[in-house]
């Protein structure tokens, strides 16, 4: 049996944030300085109360799983993920005891001494582990962050030194939610298949045995966190992720999550999947000047041999494909090769 290939990419080593932000510093490098991101217009909606265009769309899973709520619910599910590209989900049906769970056994994970966390630092040749993503030269800006990525399923495409080597009750707690998060991931775009009418099982094949990702971001607390930029704008893949900001029509718009709710956006996978129909969506992350945060982002993607290409079913001579068809590992290959730029990347796929 040929052996599988992690899909991962490298970025180049960097100093860890926390260990930076321990030391009291009463500036910043020069190296985190993001002022431009803070001259953008950010909008707070809890401070525009009267503008209806701007109610965060909120998808009950309940409702879109039940007979006589499912044609409604799935016209909102069609119009977040077309206007917005992303939307809050509550009852998910996901444990919030769970989710409590994972949330302090990641923290108590990060807050290992240094020298325990070095088993899981990333190396030259793998981004999985502590450290940063997409860092490709030596004068690029960086985020005012620690991350720890690693891929999670399918189990054999997990790397030998990471998830295997946790400590067990994280290991165990990641099992569960993983799985929990994959099976939640299915039938959301089942759903939106429903919502483009694709096909009947072409979502679904598309995204059996496929890939999901983790990535975990800790954002110390800053002196300076008006400089700097916890988490690069950027779009990303087909996945699940608590989202600080969101741009829309320009702005900024700060989300703050519900409770006991996931907030789903469209990644760029999905985007080319529907043929432009779905948009993914541009997010970033700030950081606070007093207290620390940790974010948890689940991805999931198509099967790691696929193609990815517009739907056939969606494609017809009114609406002809408007992205190249590409293998996922190249897809993959090309996007761990850049650094973050809001969707330029996906830019490059598409057809004139």
């Amino acid at each position: 049996m040929a052996e599988t290939k992690n899909p991962s990419g490298s970025s180049l080593l960097v100093a860890s944030v926390k260990e930076l932000a321990k030391q009291n510093l009463g500036n910043v490098s020069e190296r985190y300085i993001q002022p431009q991101e803070h001259e953008q217009q950010m909008l707070h909606i809890s401070q525009q109360p009267n503008i209806a265009t701007l109610h965060i769309p909120v998808i009950d899973m309940q409702r879109l799983l039940s007979q006589e709520s499912a044609t409604s619910e799935l016209d909102k599910l069609h119009l977040a993920c077309k206007e917005w590209g992303f939307f809050q989900l509550i009852n998910h049906g996901v444990s919030s005891s769970l989710v409590e769970k994972v949330k302090l056994e990641i923290k108590n994970f990060f807050d290992l001494p240094m020298s325990e966390k070095k088993r899981f630092w990333q190396s030259p040749e793998h981004m999985e582990g502590f450290g940063q993503a997409f860092v490709v030269s030596e004068d690029q800006k960086l985020d005012w962050a620690d991350l720890f990525f690693m891929t999670v399923l399918p189990k054999q495409l997990r790397m030998p030194h990471l998830f295997p080597q946790l400590p067990l009750s994280l290991r165990e707690s990641l099992e569960v939610y993983s799985e929990e998060l994959q099976n939640l991931a299915k039938v959301i775009v089942e759903e939106m298949g429903k919502s483009l009418k694709m096909k009947e099982r072409e979502m679904r094949e598309l995204f059996e045995n496929g890939m999901q990702s983790m990535r975990i971001n800790y954002y110390p607390a800053c002196p300076e966190a008006d400089k700097v930029i916890g988490l690069t704008p950027h779009s990303d893949g087909v996945g699940l992720t608590i989202l600080l900001q969101v741009r829309k029509d320009g702005m900024w718009i700060l989300v703050k999550p519900l409770p006991n709710s996931f907030i789903i956006n469209i990644g760029d996978m999905l985007e080319i999947i529907s043929n432009g129909i779905y948009r993914s969506v541009e997010h970033r992350a700030i950081v606070n000047s007093a207290r620390e945060r940790i974010s948890i982002a689940t991805f999931h993607t198509p099967k790691h041999d696929g193609v990815l290409a517009p739907a056939p079913s969606l494609i017809t001579e009114k609406t002809p494909p408007r992205f190249r068809k590409t293998e996922l590992k190249e897809f993959l290959a090309n996007l761990f090769a850049r650094k973050l730029d809001g969707k330029s990347y996906l830019d490059t796929l598409r057809l004139k």
